[in-house]
């Protein structure tokens, strides 16, 4: 048998009453096999409740995702989830510290006692990284070799020198850096699980386990996926549904509105509404506006902010709620306690939040509707019920 994750832990006994509940943040852009052994490997060895902390209807590349939430939801908690909260979309599809900040002040609202991640190199060497991506004398080197030219990626390597300049190119791990930061924020155990077989946009299969980037791959080309999920996805949602509202979205937002959007800065909003001008095609303003300081998923994310109305403001505003979207029969009382409010019946529910919260909720409804608009399914978000396993 292919073992695909290592687990390195404090020892987390479990008995008697102390039942000890797990957080995992995640896109389930599907939910395969690959995430029902994590579970079934969390709740094995360190956990007896794991909460799914679950991207909505978009996701961190930039991207929406190839079903709605609701159906991810599900398949979760057929497989061995308990509780599919919602990490709303702002922060859903945002830089890797806003992405962990959130998830993890989730995680601590649902009194979670750990956070488990996958990433490349155990949670000692992760930590290491941590501390000296933290140390002043590495920050000054860094904005020296900045100030002399370099962009950040170079002066990075540079401050850290090669060997852990290797450790944090590593995709997972960079991610990973900030959940511990999180954890360390909001007093929760980091639970670092090293990925074995089928990493982060592997084409490979490991017996019934390929990556999920994979299986959308298959699953736009009409290929048979069925072996490594147990999803089964007949409309899958993509960019090119939806990309004539994009489109007029660009075309139409003025420079001083897109100064707004979230991670807009050094007239970057001059550069999209240029590209926007240009062409016709969602491709080709990537193309056109993707520069070496900026990522394509970068790019992607900024797009597609502007596309929801993800401000700056709206994104730095922490996660103020608990959209519910799924509960496993039996486990209703891991919301008892919750820190934040609940938002289970969606229309009471959302009357009761502040002015800052309604914002952020409006958010997702503008993604759900997106959602709607490139899936064909209609799904109402204040009269769809959450799910229950």
């Amino acid at each position: 048998m292919i073992v695909h994750f290592i687990l390195f832990f404090k020892s987390f006994p479990k008995v008697g009453e102390n039942m000890r509940r797990a957080a995992v943040i995640c896109e389930f852009n599907p939910f395969h096999n690959g995430h029902k052994f994590l579970i079934q490997k969390i709740k094995s060895e360190c956990a007896d409740e794991v909460v799914c902390i679950m991207s909505g209807n978009f996701v961190q590349r930039g991207d929406i995702t190839i079903t709605d939430k609701y159906r991810r939801t599900k398949a979760a908690l057929e497989n061995g989830a308990d509780i599919v909260v919602e990490l709303p979309t702002p922060y859903a599809m945002s830089s890797a510290n806003i992405f962990a900040k959130n998830g993890v002040r989730i995680a601590k609202s649902l009194n979670c006692e750990m956070l488990c991640f996958g990433a490349e190199d155990s949670l000692d060497t992760l930590t290491k990284m941590v501390d000296i991506l933290d140390d002043d004398q590495t920050n000054d080197k860094i904005q020296t070799a900045m100030r002399n030219g370099q962009y950040y990626p170079k002066a990075l390597s540079l401050a850290v020198g090669e060997e852990y300049a290797k450790i944090i190119s590593k995709p997972n791990n960079i991610l990973a850096f900030e959940y511990i930061r999180a954890c360390r924020s909001y007093d929760i155990e980091p639970v670092a699980i090293k990925r074995k077989g089928a990493a982060h946009d592997d084409t490979n299969v490991y017996g019934n386990i390929t990556s999920a980037s994979n299986i959308r791959e298959m699953i736009e080309q009409g290929e048979d996926y069925r072996e490594f999920t147990p999803m089964t996805v007949n409309d899958p949602c993509s960019l090119e549904k939806i990309e004539s509202a994009i489109l007029y979205r660009l075309k139409t937002i003025t420079a001083e509105e897109l100064a707004q959007i979230a991670d807009v800065s050094e007239g970057l909003e001059n550069r999209i509404i240029e590209a926007a001008k240009q062409y016709n095609s969602f491709s080709e303003i990537l193309k056109t506006i993707k520069t070496k300081r900026y990522t394509m998923a970068r790019i992607r994310r900024i797009i597609l902010s502007a596309f929801l109305s993800i401000t700056s403001e709206i994104q730095n505003t922490p996660v103020p709620y608990l959209r519910i979207l799924g509960v496993r029969s039996g486990k209703e009382s891991v919301l008892k306690d919750a820190k934040l409010p609940l938002i289970v019946k969606t229309k009471a529910d959302i009357d009761k939040l502040d002015r800052s919260a309604k914002e952020i909720f409006s958010v997702d409804l503008r993604a759900a509707e997106a959602m709607n608009l490139a899936g064909g399914t209609i799904i109402n978000e204040f009269t769809q019920g959450v799910i229950k396993g």
